[in-house]
């Protein structure tokens, strides 16, 4: 397997030397039949597992600015029917959502049966973004890596298969693709100069990362550091891993309530 799970006991550096993609992976226009494969096959699994309807996935996506979420739900997500597939972001909580408890508006929209739910950032950010900032006190979201494993565990006891994705870029590539999108009108309207701010912050953010994947990478909701200075290797990657999970769930379109028979008789 190339993306393995992140192990609690070997938990990733995050240097920059990790974010580039393993000599092991094709280039070039190899890695991209390899990828239009992975693709082509994730379509056609998704496809089953919406009218198997036994089980529902939910894919979370986390990583720094520029690291390529949007790409990823673009060409991985893209390739799946849209009837099946629900994506969610996460911005700053509103009032109401801030009177709950932290994961109230996450569950709400977590994937019923034969849903494929993406999440572009997550329930993480309440132990990234809110640690790394000092929004609430550490023995506040500190509490927070315990509580997120076992509401991970109750939705896969119920039948949710959960896969977890850390897109790591190294500081070097999240710079020019920072200013190519400052550069480029149909990507600058996306620019923010707090990206700028977040990215000062780096350090802060590799030991909040680290803690996250350390602690939170379980059995039922594994996470996977996928480098990603590399677009086409990035979404092989985590197609393939999608696509490995999915032929593991041994699923099967339905068979016909009704003999249809006769119906196909009118027909002729």
């Amino acid at each position: 397997m190339l993306l393995d799970p992140v192990s609690p006991d070997k938990v990733p550096d995050l240097s920059d030397a990790e974010a580039d993609a393993p000599d092991s992976l094709p280039k070039g226009d190899e890695l991209k039949k390899k990828l239009e494969k992975q693709v082509e096959k994730l379509s056609d699994l998704q496809s089953v597992f919406f009218a198997d309807g036994h089980h529902s996935m939910l894919i979370v996506l986390q990583g720094r600015d520029a690291s390529g979420k949007d790409g990823v739900v673009r060409t991985v997500i893209g390739a799946c029917n849209p009837a099946g597939v629900r994506i969610n972001s996460f911005k700053a909580p509103s009032p109401i959502e801030l009177a709950h408890d932290y994961l109230w508006r996450i569950h709400q929209v977590t994937p019923e049966k034969g849903m494929l739910a993406i999440f572009n950032r997550s329930h993480y950010e309440d132990v990234l973004v809110v640690r790394v900032h000092e929004l609430v006190p550490e023995d506040v979201w500190s509490k927070r890596y315990e509580q997120i494993n076992a509401f991970e565990k109750m939705l896969t006891e119920n039948g949710t298969v959960i896969l977890k994705f850390f897109l790591h870029v190294s500081q070097d590539e999240q710079k020019e693709r920072l200013k190519e999108r400052i550069g480029d009108e149909t990507k600058n309207w996306k620019f923010n100069a707090g990206d700028l701010d977040e990215r000062k912050l780096w350090d802060k953010y590799t030991e909040a990362y680290r803690d996250a994947l350390a602690t939170c990478s379980t059995t039922w909701a594994p996470w996977y550091m996928v480098p990603s200075n590399s677009n086409k290797a990035r979404n092989y990657l985590i197609a393939k891993r999608i696509v490995e999970t999915l032929e593991g769930l041994d699923l099967h379109y339905p068979k016909p309530k009704t003999d249809l028979t006769a119906y196909l008789k009118t027909l002729e």
